[in-house]
């Protein structure tokens, strides 16, 4: 019998709901499958993460919440488990998103700001002018980290995280 298609099944109720985006693991996390397979949900990455950005997801599992701040790579949640949740960081990129800015940015409406590239230690946002000589940032996917300091001090929460592949298909 073949399994029923739940988002058929809404959309022709009436009920569409986007679906949640995946979330945010914490830096070096195996695959998401690997991942949820190892890890245990024993919490010891939450506390050991300094910069205290890391929280528990709807599944249990944890995952990253830059409204709380930024990622500064210190691999103590790695330091932590002792479960094999994560890749050797020296052998592989700490995650595979970078940030990419939405349509409410504020530079894009009209007002002055720049407090995404005032965060950006890797200096991966510049800004060009607009039509009223705002400046309009642009991220470079290439030199972004996808730390998350831009989408924690962007005061229009209009920054968020795309995969890398699709930051730079969009930047084509």
């Amino acid at each position: 019998m073949d399994r029923l298609d739940t988002s058929r099944r809404a959309f022709l109720r009436g009920r569409l709901t986007p679906p949640e985006p995946p979330p945010i693991r914490p830096p070096w996390a195996k695959a998401e499958p690997e991942f949820t397979t190892a890890c245990t949900r024993c919490q010891a990455c939450l506390p050991a993460c300094p910069a205290g950005i890391l929280r528990l997801a709807n599944d249990g599992y944890p995952q990253v919440d830059f409204s709380l701040g930024e990622c500064t790579f210190c691999r103590a949640c790695i330091d932590a488990c002792t479960h094999g949740a994560f890749l050797a960081p020296d052998e592989a990129r700490p995650w595979n998103h970078v940030a990419a800015v939405g349509a409410g940015c504020l530079g894009l409406q009209g007002v002055y700001c720049r407090s995404c590239g005032d965060v950006c230690q890797p200096g991966a946002i510049s800004f060009g002018f607009g039509s009223r000589a705002l400046p309009i940032p642009s991220i470079d996917p290439a030199a972004c980290t996808g730390c998350g300091a831009c989408i924690a001090a962007c005061p229009a929460a209009a920054i968020s995280t795309v995969t890398a592949t699709s930051a730079e298909d969009a930047a084509t």
